[in-house]
C-alpha cells in the first residue's frame, strides 16, 4: 500500500505486531563504534549534601488529572509523596499553552510581551512569510560569487528570537554554575558554564523540524513530499535499488543543488533482508529491523567546505513490496553546523560518552505516523528508543553535574500523548477497541517511567537540595478542528481573487489582500491585514477596535453543527494576556478553543477548504492548543508551595529567590516556596 500524505490513510485499528530486533548490524567504517541500542540502566550518583544544588526536570505535557489519578491508583509513589509533604499544585500554563510559548515563560520569568514567543509559527508583517517562531538562520550578507558558487566572506547568523531574561545566564551572572539539557525554546544554546544543549525548536540537516525519506516500489507509489517527510518511488532491478539520499540545500551553489548521497541497497533474493552501502559505510539490516545510528558527510565545496549529519534506517520490508525509511538526517553532535550546544564542543563532549544521539527538537517521529510510514507498533519503537537515548543522556549529565543549577527536559509524554490519545478517548473518530487493546496502555505507563525518574533525583539528591519537576501544560482529546480562515471567507473577513479554485494550495495563495480584512496563521492566533503594516493592508488604523471586537463576538459564537457546541471558549485581546516591552509583536486576537477543539492543519499553513468544522482523522489525536483555563501543567517539589496557584513565570524568580538573587523587573512572575532563609 502506498503511504498517503492524508491522515485518513492510517488504520485506526492495526494488530499487534511483533517489536524489533534490538541486535545491531551497523558497522560504521573508519569511526569509533555508535551509541548502544538497548537502554541499560545506569544508577543516579548520591549528591553530597550541598545547599548550593538544585534541580528543575522538565516533563513536557504531564497533566495534573491523569497525574491525580495514576497516584491514587498507587501507580506514581514518587509523586504521592511529594503531594503529601505540600509541594504540589497545578501550574498554570501560558497563552496561548503552546510548548515553545510555554517553556519561553519558564525561562524568562514572563509571558510573550517580555520574551516575544506568541506561536509556534510567526510571519513578517511586511512580507506575510511564515517562519518558526523561536531561530532564524540568514546567510552572511557578503559573498564572493566565482561561477555558480557564492562564497560568503562572513558568518552565517542563526538567532535565538527568544528575547527577555534567562534564568541560568542569571544565576551565572551571580556565580552559580548551570547544566541545561534540551530545553525548549533555546536555539541556538545559550551559554552556561556546566553545559547547555538545545532542545525543542533544534531543526534537523534540512533547516526543518525533521524530514524522514520513505523508499519503495509498490506499484501505487508516486515520488512526492507528505508533511515531515518525502516518499521515493525507486524501482528494483536484479534485486538492486539505486537512489539518493536527500541532503541539505547548499547554501554556496547559487543554483541551490542540493548535495545528495548515493544510495544502493541489495537485496537477498532467498532471505528477507538487505544489504545498504553509502559513502563507506555497508551494512546488513534483516526485515523489521532498525539500523545504528550513520554518520555521513555532505559536501558544499569539496574538499574544503563538508557538513556533517546522522541517520538511523529501518527496513520495513525487503520484498513484496520493498520498503525502507531513513530518519531525519539529525545534526551530527559530535561535528554540529549550527550552534547546538555551548560550549562549542560540548555536544561532542557528550557524544563521546554515550555514542551519537537525536539532537532535532522533536525526535519521535509523529510525521512518519501520520503519513502512513509507520503503523502504531513501528512509531512505537521508535519513540521508545528516543526514551531509552534520553535516559542515557540524563543518567551521564546527572552524574556529571556537580554543583549549583540542573535542568533536563523529557519530551516522550508530550508527543506520545499526542498520537495515542485516540486509544484512551472513547469518543475520538479514530478509537477502536482493538487500538485500546494494543495501546491504551502506552500514556500511563510513561507517567510511571517518569515517576521513577523522579524517584531516582530525590533519592540521589536528599532534602538539602531542591528538586522540582514541572510540566509547560496539561493534555486533552482533539476530535474535531476548525478551518479559521475558511470561517473568515464564508462570513466576508476575508476574498479571494476573481476565478481562484477554494480548496487548493496554502500560504494563503490566491488571496485577494485588498479586500481581505483578517487572516488566521499558525494555531491560536488572528492578525488584521492592517495598512501601513501588511503590504497590501486594507483596514485602516481607525477601523482596528472596532473590527477586533466584532470578530471576537462572531468567533465566540460559532457552533459545531454536528453537536451544537461553541467551538471557542474566549477570544483574547493581547493587551488582557500580555505586558512588557513586546506587546506590539503580538497577533492581534488570540483564540482560546474549547476542548476536543483546535485550529485546523490547513488554518496553520493558511489554506481555505470548503469544510468549516471537520473530524481530526490524523493520529495526533491529542493536544493542548486550547484555552489555556484548562490546559494547567503540573508542579512537583520538594518543599511546600507558597499559593496555590502558580505560574510558569514564576518558576525563575523561584530558583533565583533559592541562591539569593534578585528577580530582575522584567520578570513578573514570584518566588512559589514559602519563605526560606537564602542559601550560601
Amino acid at each position: 500500500m502506498r503511504p498517503s500524505s492524508h491522515p485518513s490513510a492510517n488504520d485506526p485499528c492495526p494488530p499487534r505486531t511483533q517489536a524489533v530486533s534490538r541486535r545491531r548490524f551497523l558497522q560504521l567504517a573508519g569511526s569509533a563504534a555508535g551509541a548502544v541500542a538497548t537502554c541499560s540502566y545506569v544508577p543516579l550518583k548520591t549528591r553530597q549534601r550541598d545547599s548550593r544544588q538544585t534541580v528543575l526536570l522538565g516533563f513536557d505535557g504531564m497533566d495534573p488529572t491523569m497525574l491525580t489519578r495514576l497516584v491514587h491508583q498507587g501507580r506514581m509513589p514518587n509523586a504521592a509523596r511529594l503531594m503529601a509533604g505540600g509541594g504540589f499544585a497545578a501550574l498554570r500554563t501560558s497563552d496561548p499553552p503552546q510548548s515553545p510559548v510555554a517553556w519561553a515563560n519558564v525561562i524568562a520569568g514572563t509571558n510573550p510581551g517580555g520574551h516575544g514567543i506568541f506561536d509556534f509559527i510567526a510571519r513578517d508583517p511586511g512580507t506575510l512569510q511564515p517562519y518558526l517562531s523561536t531561530s532564524r538562520i540568514q546567510d552572511s550578507a557578503r559573498t564572493l560569487a566565482i561561477g555558480p558558487w557564492r562564497l560568503p566572506l562572513g558568518r552565517s547568523d542563526v538567532a535565538n528570537l527568544r528575547r527577555g531574561p534567562c534564568l541560568w545566564s542569571i544565576l551565572e551572572d551571580h556565580g552559580v554554575p548551570c547544566t541545561v539539557i534540551r530545553m525548549p525554546s533555546d536555539f541556538p544554546a545559550t551559554q552556561s558554564s556546566g553545559g547547555t544543549l538545545s532542545g525543542m525548536g533544534t531543526p534537523d540537516l534540512h533547516g526543518a523540524y525533521g524530514v524522514f525519506t520513505y523508499y519503495t516500489d509498490a506499484l501505487d507509489a508516486y515520488s512526492h513530499e507528505v508533511p515531515g517527510g518525502r516518499i521515493e518511488r525507486v524501482v528494483v532491478r536484479d534485486h538492486v535499488v539505486e537512489s539518493l539520499i536527500p541532503g541539505p540545500a547548499n547554501p554556496l551553489d547559487t543554483r541551490q543543488a542540493s548535495c545528495n548521497l548515493p544510495l544502493h541497497v541489495f537485496l537477498d533474493p532467498a532471505r528477507p533482508t538487505a544489504r545498504i552501502r553509502v559513502q563507506d559505510a555497508d551494512f546488513i539490516l534483516r526485515e523489521g529491523e532498525w539500523s545504528d545510528w550513520l554518520r555521513l558527510r555532505f559536501d558544499l565545496l569539496r574538499p574544503l567546505v563538508t557538513v556533517s549529519g546522522i541517520c538511523r534506517f529501518y527496513l520495513k520490508r525487503a520484498r513484496n513490496d520493498f520498503q525502507l525509511y531513513v530518519s531525519p538526517i539529525n545534526i551530527d553532535p559530535a561535528d554540529p553546523s549550527l550552534p547546538i550546544a555551548a560550549p562549542s564542543g560540548y555536544g561532542a563532549e557528550l557524544e563521546r560518552h554515550i555514542g551519537p544521539f537525536y539532537t532535532q527538537g522533536m525526535a519521535e517521529d509523529t510525521s512518519a505516523l501520520t503519513a502512513g510510514v509507520f503503523d502504531d507498533a513501528e512509531y512505537r519503537t521508535q519513540a521508545e528508543f528516543v526514551f531509552d537515548e534520553s535516559m542515557r543522556l540524563f543518567e551521564h549529565t546527572f552524574n556529571d553535574w556537580r554543583e549549583g543549577f540542573y535542568f533536563f527536559y523529557f519530551s516522550s509524554l508530550d508527543q506520545n500523548q499526542h498520537m495515542f490519545w485516540r486509544a484512551i478517548d472513547p469518543l475520538h473518530p479514530l478509537y477502536c477497541p482493538e487500538l485500546a487493546a494494543a495501546h491504551g496502555d502506552y500514556i500511563d505507563a510513561l507517567y510511571v517511567r517518569l515517576d521513577r525518574v523522579l524517584g531516582e533525583v530525590l533519592d540521589a539528591c536528599g532534602p538539602d537540595t531542591l528538586v522540582m519537576a514541572i510540566s509547560d501544560h496539561g493534555f486533552s482529546t482533539f476530535r474535531r478542528q476548525f478551518n479559521l480562515n475558511s470561517w473568515l471567507l464564508d462570513q466576508g473577513y476575508a476574498h479571494l481573487r476573481h476565478g481562484a479554485t477554494r480548496g487548493h494550495g496554502e500560504f494563503f495563495a490566491d488571496t485577494d489582500w485588498g479586500r481581505t480584512q483578517a487572516y488566521g496563521l499558525g494555531i491560536n492566533s488572528l492578525y488584521l491585514n492592517l495598512r501601513g503594516r501588511e503590504p497590501d493592508g486594507s483596514v485602516e488604523t481607525e477601523e482596528r477596535d472596532a473590527l477586533l471586537r466584532r470578530l471576537a463576538r462572531h468567533l465566540e459564537q460559532v457552533v459545531d453543527p454536528d453537536s451544537g457546541q461553541r467551538i471557542i471558549r474566549r477570544v483574547y485581546r493581547p493587551e488582557e494576556i500580555y505586558s512588557g516591552p513586546l506587546l506590539h509583536e503580538a497577533p492581534d486576537l488570540v483564540i482560546g478553543y474549547n476542548p476536543a477543539y483546535r485550529a485546523s492543519w490547513d488554518t496553520i499553513l493558511g489554506a481555505y477548504p470548503h469544510q468549516h468544522v471537520l473530524d481530526n482523522l490524523a493520529p495526533w489525536s491529542g493536544d493542548h492548543c486550547i484555552d489555556s483555563l484548562f490546559m494547567s501543567g503540573v508542579c512537583l517539589a520538594n518543599r511546600p508551595l507558597r499559593h496555590e496557584s502558580p505560574s510558569l513565570s514564576d518558576v525563575a524568580p523561584t530558583f533565583l529567590d533559592v541562591y539569593g538573587v534578585p528577580a530582575p523587573a522584567a520578570m513578573t512572575g514570584k518566588t512559589m516556596l514559602q519563605a526560606h532563609p537564602p542559601r550560601s
